[in-house]
C-alpha cells in the first residue's frame, strides 16, 4: 500500500504504470472505509494490476452543510484498514484545493433526466457534484476500470451515462450491495445511528424484501398501498418516494 496526498506525485506514478502497459482500477470513496468498500477493492485487485482508492470528502455533492461538517473522517484508520491487503493498492487522499485547483466549482452535465426523480428531487445539485469529482478523478487516475456499489444505484446509472455520453475511456463496474445482519447496507452514515434508530431503519429493508417477494403476485397499486400503510404505522420515518 502506498499513500499519495498530492495530485502531481500520483500523476507521475500513474504515468509510470501506464508506460509498463499495466492496468489500473479506481475505487472512489469518501473514506470511513468498511467491508462494502473492501469488496470493491478486492474485485479491482483481481481484475487490475494496480488499484487506486481515492479518499476525498467532496464538498460539491453536499447540499446540506451540516452533513458535510459531520461526515465521518479518519485517514489514519482508513489507511490501517487497507494496509497489508496488497502492495498494489495506491491510496489517493488529496486536499480540496488540490482536486479543484483552488476553484471549487461544479461542471454542468446533462444526465438526460436521470437526476429528476428519486434522490435527485431531494438533493438538489448532488449529482452534478458527484459527476464533477468523478470526472476529475478519471482525468487524474486514468483508470481502465472504476468500481461503484449498487447501494447508490441512481449514482451508478448516472456515472454510466456520462461515461458513454462524454466518451470517457473507462469501464464502469457496478458491485453488489453488502449488507449487515439487520439488512441495512454497509454505509458510513449508518454508523451514526443508535440502536433504536437502526432498528427502525431496518424496517425499510424488511419492506423492500416484501415488495420483491410479491412483485409477481401483486399489482403495482396493491404494492404501493401496502408501502404507504406500512410507513403510516412508523411515525419516525417519512416516506419520500417509492
Amino acid at each position: 500500500m502506498t499513500l499519495f496526498k498530492e495530485k502531481s506525485n500520483l500523476i507521475k506514478k500513474i504515468r509510470y504504470i501506464k508506460e509498463q502497459n499495466l492496468t489500473i482500477g479506481l475505487v472512489p470513496t469518501m473514506g470511513s472505509l468498511h467491508k462494502g468498500h473492501l469488496s470493491l477493492v478486492e474485485r479491482s485487485l483481481v481484475e487490475n494490476d494496480f488499484t487506486v482508492v481515492s479518499i476525498f470528502i467532496n464538498p460539491t455533492q453536499f447540499n446540506d452543510k451540516e452533513d458535510l461538517v459531520n461526515y465521518p473522517k479518519n485517514l489514519i484508520k482508513d489507511c490501517a484498514f487497507l494496509e497489508g491487503i496488497s502492495d498494489d493498492i495506491i491510496i489517493f487522499a488529496p486536499e480540496i484545493s488540490d482536486i479543484y485547483d483552488k476553484n471549487i466549482s461544479v461542471k454542468k452535465f446533462d444526465f438526460h433526466g436521470l437526476d429528476r426523480f428519486m434522490e435527485g428531487v431531494y438533493r438538489k445539485g448532488h449529482f452534478q457534484g458527484v459527476a464533477t469529482v468523478v470526472s476529475l478523478l478519471f482525468e487524474i487516475v486514468k483508470p481502465n476500470q472504476a468500481y461503484f456499489g449498487e447501494k447508490d444505484y441512481q449514482q451508478l446509472k448516472i456515472i454510466q451515462q456520462i461515461v458513454v455520453q462524454y466518451r470517457i475511456p473507462v469501464n464502469i463496474i457496478g458491485c453488489k450491495t453488502i449488507r449487515e445482519d439487520d439488512g441495512l447496507a454497509l454505509s458510513s452514515r449508518n454508523t451514526k445511528l443508535g440502536p433504536y434508530n437502526r432498528n427502525i431503519a431496518s424496517k425499510i429493508f424488511e419492506l423492500l424484501n416484501y415488495c420483491r417477494i410479491h412483485f409477481d403476485s401483486m399489482n403495482l397499486d396493491e404494492i404501493t398501498n401496502h408501502v404507504n400503510i406500512f410507513f403510516e404505522k412508523i411515525s419516525e420515518i417519512e416516506l419520500e418516494y417509492f
